[in-house]
Formats: C-alpha cells, sequence, structure tokens
C-alpha cells in the first residue's frame, strides 16, 4: 500500500495552527514518517518568474518531482506553485507526497509517475486521504516513446553524446555514493525526459538508488543525486556540481566511458534488449551493494556485451575487464552468454579467450568453449601462456601447433614454461618448441636458446632421456622426409645415443644446444663432443661450433680423452686438430710442466693420430724438451736441444723452460753439456743463463748461483770452447776484488780451475 500526504500554507489546519503544514494524510501514516519528509517539502520559483503572476500565469512555473527514500521507504514528492496563499502574500505551494512501501514500485522507474493519474494540483477538502492501491505510471515516458523522441531530436547524434555524457557523470556519482549531476533547462519538461531515459539505462537496483528531483532552486544543496534547474537558477548558483545543458551542445560527450558509449548506442538503435543484456551482466560484479554500482565493473559488463554481439576492434584494457569479470563470476553468469560469445570469438584476446573457454567448459557450452580453446593457444603471447591450457584438455596436437607458433616467434622463456606445465604435457611443448625453432631465424633461435633453455633441453633430451618415456613417433615429431642424418637438417639422436630421447631434433638447435653446454661445463665437452659430431653436419657448419666449446684449451688429460675417444675427428676437423697445440701452449705459459706424464702421453699420442702436421711439430717440440731435461747424460741434453726450433712461441717457451730446468744440473754437467752443444744452442744457453747482455749477476745477487756460473765459464774454457757472452759475463762477475778473493778462496783445491781463474781475471785486468 502506499499513502499520501497534502502540504501548503492553509489558514486553519488540522492541528488548529495557521501557516505551511500537513493539511491531509492517509490515517495509518507509520510512526515519524511525516518528520522524515518534512525536510524535502520545500519551494521556490526562478529568479526570473514572475513576482506577482496572474492565476493564468501559474502554470509556467516548473513543477517539482522529488524521488528519494526514507526510512527505506520510496518517497514522490511533487511540488506545483499556487502564487497567494490564504492573505493574498505570494509565495504558497502546494506538495503533494506519496510513501510507499519498497515493493510498491516493483519494476516501475520512480520517474515513470511524472504525469501518474494520481497527482492533484491542489489540496483536499477533508484531512483524511484514501490509500493509493497501485502506482500507474505515466504511459508517455516509456522506452519506446523516449527512443522515439531522442532521434526525432534536431541534432540526434547531439542527443545521444549528451545522453553518454550523463550517464557517465550519474554513474560516477553513484559509485561514489555523494555528489550531484545537475540538467539545466528551462523546460523542466525536458529534464523530466532525461531522467527517465538515464533511468531506464541503469540496472533497476541502481535506478532505484538513482534520487532526483526534476526542479530545485538550490541544485547546490539539494541532496538528490540527479538534480534538475533552470538556467536562471543556475547562473546564480555556486556550480560546484557538475552540470550537463539541456538547451545547448555538451562537451566530453566522447570522453564517457564505455558503459555510458554502450547504453548510447543502444537508445539510438532501440535496442531494449541491449539495455537488460547489460543491466543483467551488470550485476555480475555488484556484490552486496547493486544500488551503488562500481563504474569499472559497468564497463567490463559493456566490454563483455560488445564480444556477446561480434563486435570487432574492443581495446584490450576492454578485454581485460570481461575477461576479469568472467573470471571472478564464471558460475553466475547467464547462459545465453556463452552462445552469443560465439560470434566474438575471432577478435578475442587470448586471457578473454582463457577465460571464456575455462567456464564455457565449466558451463557445458562445449562450441565455444572449443572455439576459445583454439584462440586462446593461437593468441598465447608466450609459452607459459601456452601450457596454461593443458590443464584444460586441449589435445595434444594444438598444443604442440602453439608451441611452434611462439618458440619461432622468439618466446624465450621455456624454463618457466615447463615448470608449470603438467608433466604429461611436457613432451608435447618440448616437441612444439623444437619445431619452432627449426622454422625459426637464426637471431630468433638465438634469442631463445638462452643458456637456462639451453640446460633445460639438454638434461631432458639428454641426461633424463634413460628414465623417460620416448616421444611417440607416430603422433609425436616426425621429422619431414626431406631432411635426414648427414643433410644439416634434423638427426635421429637414437643414431648418436640410444639415450638421447625424441622423434627427431633439428640438428641446428641440438648444436646450440651442445654448444652452450660444453661451452659451460668443461667436464662435459668430450662427451659433448661426441654429440656434435653425431649430427651429420658438414665441416664448414661444425667447427665454428666446436671452436666455441673449446673456447678455453684444455688440460693435457682432457685433450688426451678427446684425441683417443674422436681421433678421425680430430684429424679432419680443424677446430678439433688445433687443440693440441692450443694444449701445449697453455702447459707451456706457466699451467703446468711440459715434462709431465700426461703432457707427454698426449704428445705421443697426437705423433700416431696427427702426424705430419702443427699438433704434431708442436708434440714433437714437447718431447724433445722432456728429453732434454731428463737426459742422463750431456751430450743426450745437447743434442735434444739441438732439435727445438728458434722460432714459434712453443718452441720458444720450451727452450727456456728447459734451461731453467738444466740450470739446477751440477757445473761440470752444464760445462759439458755446452761443449757439446751446438755454437746457436750454447749461445742460447748463455743468454738464459746470464740473464742477457751486459748482465754480471743472477738472481738479484744470489753469489752460489754466481758462483756455479762462473764455474761453468772456467770449465767450458779449460776444455778448450769458448763462448765469448758467458765468458764475458764471467770477467765482469769475477773482476770484484772481494769477488775474485772469494772465488780464489772456493777453487783453492783444484788448481786446474784456480788456473782458469786466474787466466780470466788476467784477461779482465789486460782489457
Amino acid at each position: 500500500m502506499a499513502w499520501q500526504l497534502h502540504y501548503t500554507s492553509a489558514r486553519r489546519g488540522p492541528t488548529g495552527r495557521s501557516g505551511f503544514q500537513f493539511v491531509a494524510e492517509t490515517p495509518g501514516l507509520p510512526d515519524g514518517t511525516r518528520a522524515r519528509i518534512t525536510p524535502h517539502v520545500s519551494y521556490r520559483p526562478p529568479p526570473e518568474a514572475p513576482l506577482s503572476p496572474a492565476d493564468d500565469e501559474l502554470d509556467q512555473f516548473p513543477v517539482s518531482l522529488l524521488y528519494d527514500r526514507v526510512d527505506g521507504r520510496p518517497l514522490l514528492l511533487r511540488c506545483r506553485y499556487l502564487g497567494r496563499d490564504y492573505s493574498g502574500r505570494y509565495g504558497n505551494f502546494f506538495a503533494h507526497a506519496v510513501v510507499a512501501e519498497p515493493d510498491e514500485l516493483e519494476g516501475v522507474r520512480p520517474v515513470e509517475l511524472w504525469h501518474a493519474p494520481l497527482w492533484t494540483d491542489s489540496p483536499a477538502s477533508e484531512t483524511d486521504l484514501p490509500e493509493v492501491d497501485e502506482l500507474v505510471p505515466d504511459e508517455g515516458l516509456d522506452p519506446e516513446s523516449l527512443a522515439a523522441w531522442l532521434a526525432s531530436e534536431a541534432d540526434p547524434d547531439e542527443a545521444f553524446g549528451r545522453l553518454a555524457r550523463i550517464v557517465d557523470a550519474v554513474v560516477a556519482v553513484l559509485g561514489r555514493g555523494h555528489g550531484r549531476v545537475v540538467l539545466v533547462s528551462s523546460d523542466i519538461e525536458l529534464v523530466a525526459r532525461w531522467i527517465a531515459v538515464v533511468s531506464y539505462s541503469l540496472p533497476v537496483a541502481a535506478a532505484s538508488a538513482l534520487s532526483f528531483v526534476t526542479y530545485s532552486a538550490d541544485p547546490d544543496g539539494a541532496p538528490q543525486r540527479l538534480v534538475g534547474t533552470t538556467p536562471d537558477v543556475w547562473a546564480s548558483a555556486q556550480r560546484t556540481s557538475p552540470a550537463v545543458p539541456l538547451d545547448l551542445p555538451v562537451q566530453g560527450a566522447d570522453e564517457a566511458g564505455r558503459f555510458a558509449r554502450t547504453v548510447a548506442a543502444c537508445w539510438r538503435d532501440a535496442d531494449f534488449a541491449g539495455l537488460d543484456a547489460l543491466a543483467e551482466l551488470a550485476l555480475l560484479g555488484s556484490g552486496a551493494s547493486p544500488d551503488a554500482p562500481d563504474p569499472a565493473v559497468l564497463d567490463r559488463a559493456a566490454g563483455l556485451l560488445a564480444l556477446c554481439r561480434g563486435e570487432h576492434g574492443v581495446p584490450e584494457d576492454e578485454e581485460a575487464g570481461a575477461a576479469d569479470l568472467l573470471t571472478r563470476h564464471g558460475t553466475a553468469i547467464p547462459d545465453w552468454v556463452w552462445g552469443d560469445l560465439v560470434r566474438g570469438v575471432p577478435s578475442m584476446g587470448y586471457d578473454l579467450a582463457l577465460a571464456v573457454h575455462r567456464w564455457a567448459h565449466a558451463a557445458g557450452a562445449s562450441e565455444v568453449a572449443g572455439q576459445c580453446a583454439a584462440r586462446a593457444l593461437a593468441q598465447a603471447p608466450d609459452l607459459t601462456a601456452v601450457v596454461r591450457l593443458a590443464a584444460e584438455g586441449t589435445p595434444r596436437g594444438e598444443l604442440v601447433a602453439a608451441a611452434s607458433g611462439r618458440a619461432r616467434s622468439g618466446a624465450s622463456d621455456l624454463p618457466k614454461a615447463f615448470a608449470e606445465c603438467p608433466a604429461e604435457h611436457r613432451e608435447a611443448l618440448l616437441e612444439g618448441v623444437l619445431k619452432g625453432l627449426h622454422a625459426a631465424d637464426g637471431p630468433t633461435r638465438k634469442a631463445v636458446l638462452t643458456d637456462a633453455t639451453c640446460d633445460l633441453l639438454f638434461d631432458e633430451l639428454y641426461m633424463n632421456a634413460a628414465a623417460a618415456k620416448p616421444f611417440r613417433a607416430g603422433k609425436g615429431f616426425t621429422p619431414p622426409k626431406a631432411f635426414g642424418k648427414g643433410s644439416g637438417g634434423w638427426f635421429s639422436p637414437r643414431e648418436v645415443d640410444d639415450g638421447f630421447r625424441g622423434g627427431g631434433v633439428p640438428a641446428e638447435v641440438a648444436a646450440a644446444v651442445l654448444a652452450s653446454v660444453g661451452r659451460r661445463v668443461p667436464e662435459r665437452r668430450v662427451a659433448v663432443t661426441g654429440r656434435l659430431l653425431g649430427l651429420g653436419l658438414s665441416v664448414v657448419e661444425l667447427d665454428p661450433v666446436l671452436s666455441s666449446v673449446w673456447e678455453d684449451p684444455p688440460d693435457p688429460v682432457m685433450c688426451l680423452e678427446l684425441v683417443a675417444a674422436h681421433p678421425e675427428a680430430c684429424a679432419e676437423h680443424p677446430a678439433l686438430g688445433v687443440l693440441p697445440s692450443r694444449t701445449f701452449m697453455r702447459v707451456a705459459a706457466g699451467y703446468g710442466e711440459l715434462a709431465e706424464a700426461s703432457t707427454l702421453r698426449l704428445a705421443e699420442r697426437v705423433r700416431t693420430v696427427l702426424p705430419g702436421g702443427a699438433a704434431d711439430a708442436d708434440a714433437a717440440i714437447v718431447r724433445a724438451h722432456a728429453e732434454a731435461v731428463t737426459a742422463e747424460k750431456p751430450v743426450d741434453a745437447a743434442r735434444a736441444l739441438d732439435g727445438l726450433p728458434r722460432a714459434g712461441r712453443l718452441a720458444v717457451r720450451a727452450f727456456e723452460s728447459a734451461a731453467e730446468r738444466l740450470e739446477r744440473r751440477g757445473a761440470a754437467f752444464r760445462a759439458e753439456l755446452l761443449a757439446a752443444a751446438s755454437p746457436t744452442a750454447r749461445a742460447r744457453l748463455g743468454v738464459q743463463w746470464t740473464g742477457g747482455p751486459g748482465a754480471r749477476r743472477r738472481r738479484g745477487g744470489d753469489s752460489e748461483r754466481r758462483d756455479e756460473l762462473v764455474e761453468v765459464a772456467l770449465r767450458l774454457r779449460a776444455r778448450g770452447v769458448r763462448e765469448p757472452a758467458l765468458e764475458e759475463w764471467a770477467r765482469g762477475a769475477a773482476s770484484g776484488f772481494l769477488a775474485a778473493r772469494h772465488l780464489e778462496s772456493r777453487f783453492a783445491s783444484d788448481p786446474g780451475l784456480r788456473a782458469a781463474l786466474k787466466a780470466l781475471l788476467d784477461d779482465a785486468r789486460r782489457g
């Protein structure tokens, strides 16, 4: 039921007093209702209205219809200016209020009662008013009439743009829960029409919460959310609220949100089913406050409706909003959505397609679920996005194709995707990635095959292969017939290593994986080299890869292992054949002893495997060095030194190393060595032992070593062999007074050496 109240200025009211008061009401009005209504009852004419209007001018004053809630009940209050009161003074008005139970307005927008038959223009003569059995709306404000009115405007584009601007502003106010939007027009009938259009544009609960007043003389102070006023009132107002002029072009309509623009489009097409669908979708995110709609939720609903209608070019942010709506409220999505979304599948992005697939599948909408799965795979931005569909029942072939596409386009997130991928789908993921990498260009393949990715592929395709189930040959990764082992295209890993899992792997991918692992893990280099040699690549194709694996030269033990394991390859591939020489140079440069057993074993193996080449020549240098430093007889050491070339880094370093080792031998051995050596070798040894031309002492004043070298020079002189540089050094070292006295004492027991020393000193004095 609904109660009525009449309010005006009376000479004598029900209580016996005069002035403005409630003069009639429906009996049984709930307690306190009258007091709640009183603050809403007011009316002030516009500033430009006649101060003393005649009776025929009263109809020109704006009528105010207010809608609000008091104690949870709807309040409808209509105010009409009456002019003079009982005393003849101007300013009197009549207010007709209706207070209803909440369910009395079910299915009715309050503004529909604008011209309802229940309103009266003057107070009743009786103090008791009847109940209102039914709130019958005004037939002139139905949606069809309003759509026809909007389309008939002089500039329909302007009208629909204004609508979007008003709806956008109203939604923002309702979402905030405070503030107001002001509609300004000299025609309050026009204000009522726009309030009606806005009310039909909102979900029912939000429309119920949309308090409004068609005319207010204090728009900045009105507590309603949508407030109408006249231009003269607005001109003198503080203007703290957003206002939309209804008689002038509107600004900012293009900036309205998705929901507001969708509403305007529905009104343009008289698409009331669209408005209903939009309202139904908007309820999904309303939560516990459907009467305070979140503008973001309304925009998501509008985006989802656009997709349901097959609209192309839906922006990414709107797609993301629709996906969020489906993800959050998938079980509550209306059934009609799944069928309608079929039209929007071709334009969906990954996130939306995935969300629609998941919830459509749960709802039993198999057609759109299947289409969205295929669309999500096609739009997946990376491999991680692909594997998210693996657990959704996506066919293996589609997963392989999607993974292939992502790898071909440069997706480099395989380790992350593999970790997230269900175990039963990992083979499909790897198969697709390998196919995609085979089809990718060189720079893309290089970018995808990061060290982390190569480690994963190596572990899965090599290290874990023995314990893993192999790829399915028939349904999985089958290499094209145009490629085969030895072609540089594909290779069957089982022909190389029985433990290597897979139905075929692109050779260029395998080469990159193996090279990455071998380059960074020295202990795997020999095994990696064997697998690289099994790829069937040509020398030109494979040698750069082998060079990258062996960028750092191996130690003798590893090099010997390589040469022993792959003798033919070492002879065929320059990148491998040069490794023994690089190893020898590494040892000679200070990383070990050239005469160590492992180095000598390598040198012997090289003589057998790589005869006649540069490595063999370097191996001969190593052997000669070993013979020189290990010789029991000076003549054998001299013969070995004479066999060392004078040119080449390794030969020079080997001679220097041998000279250092031989310097530790006794003076007699060294003198005999010099005597047996060729003049060239003898001169080189003299330079090495003395420190070069002009040197007087060895090793910063090491007197013992100086004395030994002087003794070597004296013994050599006594044998009748002269080495000018050595003798010159000895004369300089022994010519000092203290040095001479010391040497004479050292050789006192050896007449021959003492005599040779005397001769040397005599030469020094004569020189």
